[in-house]
């Protein structure tokens, strides 16, 4: 067997070994379909800062560069489109091999790639549309784009005149309290934790895996570099997710 075909039959071990794996995923995910990280040498982060939410509250124009900076993008997120990582994690959820996808991505994709929206716990959100900081109401991206294109500035809440920002979670913001509590409900659960291209080094989401791995589950990491947690993994693959997880899942 080759190194590619080692990889696979390894995970699909662990896979097959699992009643009630978790899938736990980063950035590392969505770059196969073209969306980049933020942390790498050409990560958005080396193009532009992120604007914390103490400044995107207290400053129209911090506003209006998030949204500015968020529009850029639209044709980027618009574009992509689940990739083979993608879709073997929705297979291992379509079987029952995983029970849920645990991610701190913002992009959708999961439930692109027809994972139940109820069965993907984002931790930090969803760049897809806007809610309200008031109200919370759920606001579609179509109508302010409309409004900061004409006006200049992004709209306030209709209902309670309240600030719209994009569903993701910002430097600075609190972290969901209900999907943490269910994140970390799955891990202590959970028999298997597979960890797919995240660097495990944004807290608190790392310490999901942790919490794993305290209740007696197998870690797993696949990842190009190595991560803080690489210590605590039963497995460690450095590879492509979509060559390795379809593999696996194939051979299952």
């Amino acid at each position: 067997m080759n190194a590619a075909a080692d990889m696979q039959a390894a995970l699909a071990a662990k896979l097959r070994a699992a009643t009630r794996a978790v899938i736990f995923t980063g950035a590392g995910i969505s770059t196969e379909s073209g969306i980049p990280d933020f942390r790498s040498a050409d990560g958005i982060w080396t193009r532009m800062a992120p604007i914390d939410f103490a400044d995107f509250v207290s400053s129209e124009a911090m506003r209006c560069e998030a949204w500015r900076r968020r529009f850029a993008m639209e044709a980027m997120f618009a574009a992509a489109r689940p990739n083979r990582g993608h879709l073997a994690v929705a297979a291992l959820i379509a079987r029952g091999t995983a029970s849920c996808v645990i991610t701190q991505n913002i992009d959708n994709l999961h439930q692109d790639s027809g994972v139940a929206a109820d069965m993907v716990i984002e931790l930090h959100g969803n760049t897809r549309y806007a809610r309200c900081l008031g109200c919370n109401l759920r606001v579609e991206l179509e109508p302010i784009r409309a409004h900061f294109e004409r006006y200049g500035v992004a709209p306030d809440c209709a209902a309670c005149g309240g600030l719209l920002k994009t569903a993701t979670i910002s430097f600075g913001q609190a972290m969901p309290e209900a999907e943490m509590a269910r994140a970390h409900a799955a891990a202590g659960a959970c028999d298997l934790f597979v960890v797919l291209g995240s660097s495990l080094v944004v807290y608190p989401a790392a310490e999901v895996p942790v919490q794993a791995v305290r209740h007696g589950a197998e870690l797993v990491i696949i990842n190009r570099e190595p991560t803080p947690l690489d210590d605590l993994a039963g497995l460690v693959l450095r590879s492509g997710i979509g060559d390795t997880l379809d593999g696996a899942v194939r051979a299952l």
